[in-house]
């Protein structure tokens, strides 16, 4: 009589265990699951993660360039006409430049804020007619309004500082003697 309890006993837990196994059981496949990814991505490695590195090495150097475009094709004041907004024949040349020469990624203008909204507004439009007038097509330059002025100098100043280097700039000499101690070039012609 002792035996059949334990009977029961011994059925009654191989039922529970096999009730509780379902989930045990799912959860051992999923850990064999991730044994076997980690492993793979182990022995992958470091190709998965060169990808993604790489975009981070790389991102602050295309913000740079993105900043540098942003003020090369920005059209400052002084290519504005003071007043009316109307673009001056150099700043005409700056937007024929950036709607035909500059990468395609990169022709948008930049058109500087003015002192009042009404100005600001006939820059604007003084770009978009100009844009019109040489045969741009209109989504493919973009004209954005900002407030980083490009670093400019005049051109005097610009012009002066070129003479002055050009004037101290020492005249070309050819060396007396190569980098193997034979006679130079300029030795060999006084010679003759």
């Amino acid at each position: 009589m002792t035996v059949m309890p334990k009977v029961t006993q011994l059925f009654a837990g191989v039922l529970a265990l096999f009730t509780l196994s379902s989930p045990v059981m799912a959860d051992w496949k999923q850990f064999w699951q991730d044994v076997h990814v980690g492993f793979q991505r182990n022995n992958a490695w470091p190709h998965p993660f060169q990808e993604a590195d790489a975009a981070q090495v790389n991102e602050p150097f295309e913000i740079m360039k993105s900043n540098g475009w942003r003020l090369h094709n920005t059209i400052g004041h002084d290519l504005f006409r003071a007043g009316d907004g109307s673009l001056l024949s150099a700043g005409q040349r700056r937007v024929h430049w950036i709607a035909t020469q500059a990468p395609h990624s990169r022709r948008k203008v930049f058109v500087m804020q003015a002192g009042t909204q009404e100005e600001t507004q006939s820059r604007i439009s003084s770009v978009r007619s100009a844009l019109q007038a040489m045969g741009a097509q209109p989504e493919a330059v973009h004209v954005f309004v900002t407030d980083m002025a490009p670093p400019t100098v005049s051109g005097s100043w610009a012009t002066r500082i070129n003479r002055e280097w050009l004037d101290h700039m020492a005249t070309p000499k050819l060396p007396d003697q190569s980098t193997t101690g034979q006679p130079g070039a300029s030795s060999s012609a006084t010679a003759r």
